[in-house]
Protein backbone atom coordinates (compact mmCIF):
# COMPACT_ATOMS: atom_id res chain seq x y z
CA UNK A 1 0.00 0.00 0.00
CA UNK A 2 0.95 3.56 -0.54
CA UNK A 3 2.69 5.97 2.14
CA UNK A 4 1.52 9.38 1.47
CA UNK A 5 1.86 12.57 3.12
CA UNK A 6 2.26 16.43 2.43
CA UNK A 7 5.66 16.22 1.75
CA UNK A 8 6.66 12.27 1.26
CA UNK A 9 5.30 8.90 -1.09
CA UNK A 10 6.25 5.86 -1.17
CA UNK A 11 5.15 2.80 -3.23
CA UNK A 12 6.36 -1.20 -3.57
CA UNK A 13 6.20 -2.64 -7.08
CA UNK A 14 6.87 -6.14 -7.02
CA UNK A 15 5.03 -9.30 -8.89
CA UNK A 16 2.46 -11.57 -7.27
CA UNK A 17 2.44 -15.13 -8.06
CA UNK A 18 0.23 -18.06 -7.70
CA UNK A 19 0.65 -20.85 -4.70
CA UNK A 20 -1.89 -22.80 -6.00
CA UNK A 21 -4.32 -21.38 -3.57
CA UNK A 22 -4.00 -17.29 -3.48
CA UNK A 23 -1.91 -15.02 -5.01
CA UNK A 24 0.84 -13.84 -2.98
CA UNK A 25 3.54 -11.09 -3.02
CA UNK A 26 6.70 -12.23 -4.71
CA UNK A 27 9.56 -10.55 -3.25
CA UNK A 28 12.66 -11.76 -5.98
CA UNK A 29 12.28 -8.66 -8.12
CA UNK A 30 10.61 -5.82 -5.75
CA UNK A 31 11.03 -2.11 -5.97
CA UNK A 32 10.45 0.60 -3.73
CA UNK A 33 9.76 3.93 -5.33
CA UNK A 34 10.21 7.01 -3.26
CA UNK A 35 9.31 10.60 -3.66
CA UNK A 36 10.12 14.00 -1.49
CA UNK A 37 8.47 16.91 -1.83
CA UNK A 38 11.00 19.96 -0.43
CA UNK A 39 7.71 21.92 1.81
CA UNK A 40 9.08 25.25 0.58
CA UNK A 41 9.91 25.09 -2.84
CA UNK A 42 8.09 22.26 -3.63
CA UNK A 43 10.63 20.67 -5.76
CA UNK A 44 10.91 16.78 -6.06
CA UNK A 45 13.15 14.33 -5.61
CA UNK A 46 12.62 10.72 -6.23
CA UNK A 47 14.07 7.40 -6.15
CA UNK A 48 14.22 3.95 -6.67
CA UNK A 49 14.67 1.16 -4.60
CA UNK A 50 15.84 -2.87 -5.22
CA UNK A 51 14.60 -4.81 -2.40
CA UNK A 52 14.39 -8.39 -4.36
CA UNK A 53 16.60 -11.19 -3.08
CA UNK A 54 17.64 -11.30 -7.09
CA UNK A 55 18.79 -7.98 -7.56
CA UNK A 56 21.63 -5.75 -6.54
CA UNK A 57 20.57 -3.87 -3.46
CA UNK A 58 20.94 -0.45 -4.32
CA UNK A 59 19.28 3.05 -4.69
CA UNK A 60 18.72 4.46 -8.13
CA UNK A 61 17.90 8.04 -8.57
CA UNK A 62 15.09 8.73 -10.60
CA UNK A 63 14.31 12.51 -10.40
CA UNK A 64 16.24 14.86 -10.48
CA UNK A 65 18.99 12.29 -12.30
CA UNK A 66 22.34 13.30 -10.48
CA UNK A 67 23.34 15.12 -7.16
CA UNK A 68 25.26 17.54 -8.77
CA UNK A 69 25.82 21.04 -7.96
CA UNK A 70 25.62 23.62 -10.45
CA UNK A 71 28.76 25.50 -10.32
CA UNK A 72 29.73 29.42 -11.84
CA UNK A 73 30.60 29.45 -16.08
CA UNK A 74 34.24 30.86 -14.81
CA UNK A 75 35.34 27.13 -13.57
CA UNK A 76 35.64 25.32 -17.26
CA UNK A 77 32.84 23.35 -19.41
CA UNK A 78 35.16 20.50 -19.68
CA UNK A 79 35.77 19.78 -15.93
CA UNK A 80 31.95 20.74 -14.76
CA UNK A 81 31.13 18.02 -17.12
CA UNK A 82 32.94 15.28 -16.50
CA UNK A 83 31.95 16.14 -12.45
CA UNK A 84 27.96 16.34 -13.74
CA UNK A 85 28.73 12.63 -15.51
CA UNK A 86 30.57 11.33 -12.76
CA UNK A 87 27.46 12.28 -10.27
CA UNK A 88 24.72 10.87 -13.14
CA UNK A 89 26.35 7.48 -13.16
CA UNK A 90 27.39 7.25 -9.52
CA UNK A 91 24.87 4.48 -8.89
CA UNK A 92 24.83 3.05 -11.81
CA UNK A 93 28.30 2.52 -12.38
CA UNK A 94 30.48 3.61 -9.53
CA UNK A 95 33.71 2.51 -11.05
CA UNK A 96 32.53 4.38 -14.12
CA UNK A 97 31.93 7.22 -12.10
CA UNK A 98 35.21 6.96 -10.14
CA UNK A 99 37.12 7.02 -13.46
CA UNK A 100 35.67 10.08 -14.28
CA UNK A 101 36.29 11.80 -11.28
CA UNK A 102 39.85 11.09 -11.63
CA UNK A 103 39.63 12.69 -14.94
CA UNK A 104 37.72 15.80 -13.69
CA UNK A 105 41.05 15.72 -10.95
CA UNK A 106 43.25 15.86 -13.93
CA UNK A 107 41.79 18.59 -15.95
CA UNK A 108 41.78 20.62 -12.69
CA UNK A 109 45.21 20.43 -11.92
CA UNK A 110 46.26 21.30 -15.91
CA UNK A 111 44.17 24.30 -15.93
CA UNK A 112 44.48 25.81 -12.14
CA UNK A 113 48.22 25.12 -11.83
CA UNK A 114 48.82 25.25 -15.84
CA UNK A 115 50.80 22.13 -15.70
CA UNK A 116 50.68 18.88 -18.23
CA UNK A 117 53.14 16.08 -17.71
CA UNK A 118 52.92 12.62 -19.58
CA UNK A 119 50.20 11.06 -16.56
CA UNK A 120 47.95 11.61 -13.83
CA UNK A 121 50.91 10.45 -11.82
CA UNK A 122 53.67 13.01 -13.09
CA UNK A 123 50.96 15.45 -12.45
CA UNK A 124 50.52 15.10 -9.03
CA UNK A 125 54.41 14.80 -8.42
CA UNK A 126 54.54 18.01 -9.86
CA UNK A 127 52.75 20.57 -7.74
CA UNK A 128 53.39 18.00 -4.21
CA UNK A 129 55.37 21.65 -3.15
CA UNK A 130 52.36 23.77 -3.46
CA UNK A 131 50.13 21.81 -1.96
CA UNK A 132 49.41 20.93 1.49
CA UNK A 133 50.55 17.20 2.12
CA UNK A 134 47.75 15.70 3.40
CA UNK A 135 45.89 16.63 0.06
CA UNK A 136 48.50 15.93 -2.16
CA UNK A 137 48.08 12.26 -0.73
CA UNK A 138 44.53 12.27 -1.05
CA UNK A 139 44.93 13.27 -4.98
CA UNK A 140 47.15 10.55 -5.21
CA UNK A 141 44.30 8.26 -3.48
CA UNK A 142 42.15 9.40 -6.41
CA UNK A 143 44.16 8.82 -8.91
CA UNK A 144 44.78 4.67 -7.60
CA UNK A 145 41.16 4.66 -7.25
CA UNK A 146 40.32 6.03 -10.59
CA UNK A 147 42.77 3.96 -11.61
CA UNK A 148 40.69 0.74 -10.83
CA UNK A 149 37.98 1.23 -13.61
CA UNK A 150 40.53 3.13 -15.77
CA UNK A 151 42.81 -0.19 -16.27
CA UNK A 152 42.67 -3.88 -16.38
CA UNK A 153 44.01 -5.95 -13.92
CA UNK A 154 46.90 -8.44 -15.16
CA UNK A 155 44.86 -11.03 -13.75
CA UNK A 156 41.62 -10.06 -15.73
CA UNK A 157 39.66 -12.57 -13.23
CA UNK A 158 40.60 -10.31 -10.54
CA UNK A 159 37.62 -8.24 -9.56
CA UNK A 160 38.31 -5.11 -7.28
CA UNK A 161 34.19 -3.16 -6.56
CA UNK A 162 33.86 0.18 -5.86
CA UNK A 163 30.30 0.85 -3.56
CA UNK A 164 28.60 4.12 -4.54
CA UNK A 165 29.25 5.44 -1.48
CA UNK A 166 33.08 4.92 -2.04
CA UNK A 167 32.37 6.57 -5.33
CA UNK A 168 30.40 9.49 -3.75
CA UNK A 169 32.85 10.21 -1.54
CA UNK A 170 35.06 10.59 -4.17
CA UNK A 171 32.76 13.51 -6.15
CA UNK A 172 32.67 15.16 -2.59
CA UNK A 173 36.42 15.27 -2.70
CA UNK A 174 35.80 17.31 -6.01
CA UNK A 175 33.27 19.24 -5.39
CA UNK A 176 35.55 20.13 -1.82
CA UNK A 177 38.61 21.01 -4.95
CA UNK A 178 36.40 23.12 -6.74
CA UNK A 179 35.26 25.25 -4.27
CA UNK A 180 39.38 25.78 -2.59
CA UNK A 181 40.82 26.04 -5.65
CA UNK A 182 38.15 27.78 -8.25
CA UNK A 183 35.66 29.77 -6.01
CA UNK A 184 37.68 30.76 -3.69
CA UNK A 185 40.14 32.21 -5.49
CA UNK A 186 37.36 33.78 -7.74
CA UNK A 187 36.22 35.28 -4.51
CA UNK A 188 39.12 36.69 -3.11
CA UNK A 189 40.13 38.02 -6.42
CA UNK A 190 36.65 39.90 -6.79
CA UNK A 191 37.81 40.85 -2.92
CA UNK A 192 41.07 42.64 -3.94
CA UNK A 193 39.09 44.62 -6.64
CA UNK A 194 36.36 45.37 -5.08
CA UNK A 195 38.48 47.19 -2.51
CA UNK A 196 41.33 48.26 -5.02
CA UNK A 197 38.20 50.28 -6.38
CA UNK A 198 37.14 51.21 -3.41
CA UNK A 199 40.12 53.13 -2.69
CA UNK A 200 40.74 54.68 -5.91
CA UNK A 201 37.33 56.11 -5.13
CA UNK A 202 38.37 57.79 -2.18
CA UNK A 203 41.97 58.67 -3.20
CA UNK A 204 39.92 60.85 -5.82
CA UNK A 205 37.17 62.14 -3.79
CA UNK A 206 40.75 63.79 -1.53
CA UNK A 207 42.26 65.01 -4.32
CA UNK A 208 38.78 66.91 -5.26
CA UNK A 209 39.15 68.91 -2.06
CA UNK A 210 43.08 69.76 -2.51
Amino acid sequence: MPVIDSTYWSTDADFRKFNGMSYQDDDTYNLKIRMYKCPNCEAITSFADYLGSKMPQKTIPLYPLSTAKQFPDYIPQTIRTDYEEACAIVSLSPKASATLSRRCLQGMIRDFFQIAKNSLYEEINAIKTQIPTDQWAVLDGIRRIGNIGAHMEKDINLIIDIDPDEAQKLIKLIELLIQQWYIERHNQQQLYADIIGIDQTKQNARKKTE
